[in-house]
């Protein structure tokens, strides 16, 4: 419209130049005018005569029509005309203006009828809704807070415009170069409008292929490997690596100056680098023009130190390059880095060391000067901390090595971080900003945190091929109150076991650096057969007590943990199904038939007193997810201060993660081992009875082994029954293997062993930006050492008269059971056996398992699924393919 009102103005002001002349009355509108006919003079008809402008008329009256919502008074403050003022096209263009640029009109025209200024408004109209169409990679609550219309405004062609180009320009933000916008207006009634967008997002610019002309030295695929950006294949489908973005672009020349920096080409530089767009906007193709240059060695390399503290020729030393190696400018950059750490450790926070270069183009050697300038020794002037809304000052305070007034030391700093993000209460890549304090020698260190979810809602879900479903639930607060307090409540249901367990830690008692835990815990544990399709439980172990322990620092990196725990357990067998008359005198007692010699051996209820300490070496950078350092767990607990039982269990665990370069993989290897010395004589080995209990061994499988079911490792009794068959006229007992058809009892061991190596693998940047953490890992270990118990092989009986059965073939050639001992030819029938059982298991030998495992931090909280399989194992052990659990935070 205001392109129209321009035309209208310029028209005007050539019919005025052209002689012409404005009739009085006549409509002055920014969309039609009307000029009057010239008159020529009486006296010279031949001549042209000069123009004859009215005289401008008073104004009387302004009167405003057409308009709804806007007040007549608003409509006229908005114009210069006044009443009284003399009326003149001049004035009344500048009106037209005026109204035009409040954006408030679609249309507007003025007429004067004899100093009756009318002015005739339609409205634009007043923005119902906006909608958008066709949005699935940009999401509405992305795309309406971009734009400038919205609901209740007063609707622009203008601002349609604009909000068209800025939503294309979200989408080429994604990548998403052919996106197209088209806006529609649909008309509601009381003047109002729906503004729909209609988006058509189309695919993703990738970028077809990347073209480097001028390197020589270096193959493309190589270059290429060094950049961010990446072409499009078909197995990126997980990776954004190979959408076009302009930044990407600029930093791949970086990667590039960065890559030949490394290599020695000092003089190394991008000449140009241009993207081009397909016509079908659906690819890019970019071209890089470099320019190698020569390959230049170090030269002469010495440090100079103005700081007394400093020994030049011990720092010289130190440095990692030599004269006539290679020139490497991030071997210069590591060097001024590690420097600059050495004087930080010295106390000189500022140090600065800076490499000055001597380049010799003709012997193409690079010398390099490192010099220390002269500083002040710095000590902490104060110790800020912002960010934290629920965490108390003092949780983080604790953490820091350094307090104000020391004197600075870029270890104990580096070390503070580390101690802070192991807390697990704030964002990770955590840092100690380090500021000029008030004085030249002071400093102010600076921590500022970003708090994220400390509450743990976990949900734990698997499929075992014995249990069938299993399900754990847990809910725990590592940061109760903003006090560095955790508090945890914990519940397992399966098949196998049931449990719940409540605890609570205070790291800092009483604000001393002693730390104090409880747990209250009751356990149930059943282990169970399957009678066709039937499940059957053999025991259970009801386990009921509570645990305490004492954390106290007794060094930077070393600590000790000392606990104390009393707990009753209660193993107990059904007495309908597992207990017999044995004697005939009415007392029901444990049935070895029924049941087994190793279950009724363990049947009762003890008590457990157990006093114990762990040593702990811990230098790992962060508790949670360490890259780095390594932890070592020295522990032993007494079990005979009282209570049933008296043995005493060592163990030792041990980890060591690596960071490999800067590719961001993460290896670990962890070992674990333990043994249970028993101080009491419960049987001899010919008895079949082991002096260390069932409930007090160690057990091993899911989730320590991948690739192994719960207990799935180690020894064990399994109890088979048998099927009959005719084998060359001859009855024989086959046993049956089937699972659900048998009874599998894990024994446990006295010692075991486990080593686990894994490494984490880094993805691309659309994975990281998912939260995806794949690894592959490799599962070792094994349990043994246990008396074997006293094995069985019964009878069948007589459910009515208690005779033995016996099997022998009838005359139709079929199998009948009979309680005759021999048949009618005097040879003996073929006892009618009721089950086998089998010891399996007691082998120190390695069970190996390999797989790989993916963490998804989804947008439901923590997800980790596992699949391994087990390459050695031993006849009896059981196997797991597949376990995944779930999680989310609060």
């Amino acid at each position: 419209m205001k392109s129209e009102q321009k035309i209208a103005i310029g028209v005007r002001a050539l019919g005025l130049l052209l002689g012409s002349t404005i009739l009085a009355g006549t409509p002055s509108s920014a969309f039609a005018q009307t000029t009057g006919p010239v008159a020529p003079p009486a006296a010279a008809p031949a001549a042209v005569p000069a123009p004859v402008l009215p005289q401008g008329q008073q104004i009387r009256s302004i009167t405003v029509n057409g308009s709804q919502r806007i007040e007549a008074d608003t409509v006229r403050s908005y114009i210069q005309l006044r009443v009284g003022d003399i009326y003149t096209q001049v004035a009344a263009d500048q009106a037209l203006r005026d109204l035009f640029e409040t954006e408030l009109f679609a249309d507007v025209s003025i007429r004067n009828n004899d100093g009756a200024v009318v002015i005739d408004v339609k409205e634009n109209p007043v923005i119902n809704r906006v909608i958008l169409e066709g949005n699935k990679r940009i999401k509405d609550d992305k795309i309406l807070p971009e734009i400038r219309l919205s609901p209740r405004q007063i609707f622009t062609r203008t601002k349609v415009r604009a909000d068209v180009a800025r939503i294309i320009e979200l989408y080429k933000r994604q990548g998403r170069f052919a996106a197209t916008v088209e806006p529609k207006m649909v008309q509601q009634d009381q003047n109002r409008v729906d503004v729909v967008f209609e988006i058509t997002e189309g695919p993703k610019s990738k970028v077809r292929q990347i073209n480097i002309l001028g390197n020589e030295k270096f193959s493309d695929g190589q270059l290429r490997g060094e950049m961010v950006t990446k072409q499009s294949r078909f197995y990126r489908f997980f990776s954004s690596g190979d959408a076009y973005d302009p930044d990407k672009m600029a930093f791949d020349q970086q990667k590039l100056r960065q890559f030949y920096l490394t290599q020695g080409y000092a003089d190394f530089r991008v000449i140009s680098a241009v993207a081009e767009l397909t016509p079908d906007k659906r690819d890019f193709i970019i071209t890089y023009v470099v320019e190698e240059g020569e390959r230049y060695k170090f030269g002469d390399v010495a440090v100079e130190s103005q700081i007394r503290d400093f020994s030049e020729e011990g720092l010289k030393a130190q440095l990692s390059m030599k004269t006539g190696d290679w020139y490497n400018a991030k071997l210069v950059e590591d060097t001024v880095e590690q420097l600059s750490e050495t004087a930080g450790l010295f106390g000189y926070a500022f140090a600065d060391v800076r490499p000055n270069f001597n380049r010799d183009r003709e012997t193409l050697t690079m010398g390099i000067t490192f010099e220390l300038a002269e500083s002040a020794r710095v000590y902490v002037e104060r110790i800020d901390i912002n960010g934290n809304t629920l965490t108390q000052d003092k949780i983080i305070r604790r953490e820091f090595r350094l307090n104000e007034g020391d004197a600075f030391n870029s270890f104990l700093v580096k070390r503070s971080e580390n101690r802070i993000n192991s807390l697990g209460y704030f964002q990770e890549k955590f840092e100690i900003e380090q500021k000029q304090g008030s004085a030249p020698d002071r400093i102010i260190l600076e921590a500022n945190v970003e708090e994220k979810a400390t509450g743990e809602l976990q949900l734990s879900a698997g499929f075992s091929s014995i249990e069938n479903f299993i399900l754990q639930a847990s809910i725990r607060q590592r940061n109760f109150r903003g006090k560095g307090q955790t508090v945890g409540a914990s519940v397992n249901y399966s098949r196998f076991s049931q449990g719940i367990n409540l605890s609570f830690t205070e790291p800092y008692v009483f604000d001393k650096n002693i730390s104090f835990g409880a747990d209250i815990f009751r356990r149930d544990l059943n282990s169970f057969n399957f009678v066709g399709n039937s499940r059957n439980t053999t025991f259970e172990q009801l386990t009921t007590g509570a645990s305490f322990r004492l954390g106290v620092p007794l060094t930077e990196y070393v600590s000790a943990l000392l606990r104390y725990s009393l707990t009753v357990d209660d193993v107990t067998l059904d007495r309908d199904q597992f207990f017999s008359d044995l004697n005939g005198d009415g007392t029901l007692e444990c049935d070895p038939v029924r049941a087994g010699f190793f279950l009724c051996d363990n049947l009762g209820k003890r008590t457990t007193s157990l006093i114990g300490y762990s040593l702990i070496y811990d230098d790992r950078d962060n508790r949670i997810r360490p890259t780095r350092g390594q932890n070592i767990t020295l522990s032993q607990d007494f079990a005979g201060l009282g209570g049933a039982v008296s043995y005493l269990r060592t163990r030792l665990n041990a980890s060591k993660h690596w960071r490999i370069g800067r590719s961001g993989f993460i290896f670990t290897v962890a070992a674990e081992g333990g043994h249970i010395m028993a101080f009491e004589n419960r049987g001899t080995p010919a008895q079949g009875i082991d002096d260390i209990r069932l409930t007090d061994r160690f057990f091993l499988g899911q989730p320590q082994i991948r690739g192994f079911d719960i207990r799935g490792v180690g020894p064990r009794v399994i109890r088979s029954g048998f099927n009959p068959e005719i084998v060359n006229g001859q009855i024989v007992n086959t046993i049956v293997t089937e699972r659900r058809n048998r009874v599998d009892d894990a024994l446990g061991g006295r010692s075991y062993y486990l080593a686990r190596a894994e490494l984490d693998i880094p993805l691309g940047s659309g994975a990281r930006e998912l939260g995806l953490r794949p690894s592959v890992f490799v599962d070792a270990g094994a349990v043994f050492g246990v008396v074997q118990p006293l094995l069985q092989t019964p009878q069948n009986r007589d459910p009515v008269t208690g005779a033995l059965q016996y099997l022998a073939i009838d005359a139709n050639g079929a199998i009948a059971v009979t309680t005759d001992a021999v048949n009618a030819n005097g040879q003996p029938n073929t006892p009618s056996l009721a089950f086998t059982e089998r010891f399996f298991g007691d082998s120190p030998k390695p069970r190996v398992s390999v797989g790989f495992g993916v963490n998804w931090n989804s947008p439901f909280g923590p997800f980790r699924i596992d699949i391994a399989r087990a390459l050695l194992k031993e006849p009896g052990d059981d196997t797991r393919l597949f376990t995944f659990n779930v999680g989310t935070q609060f």
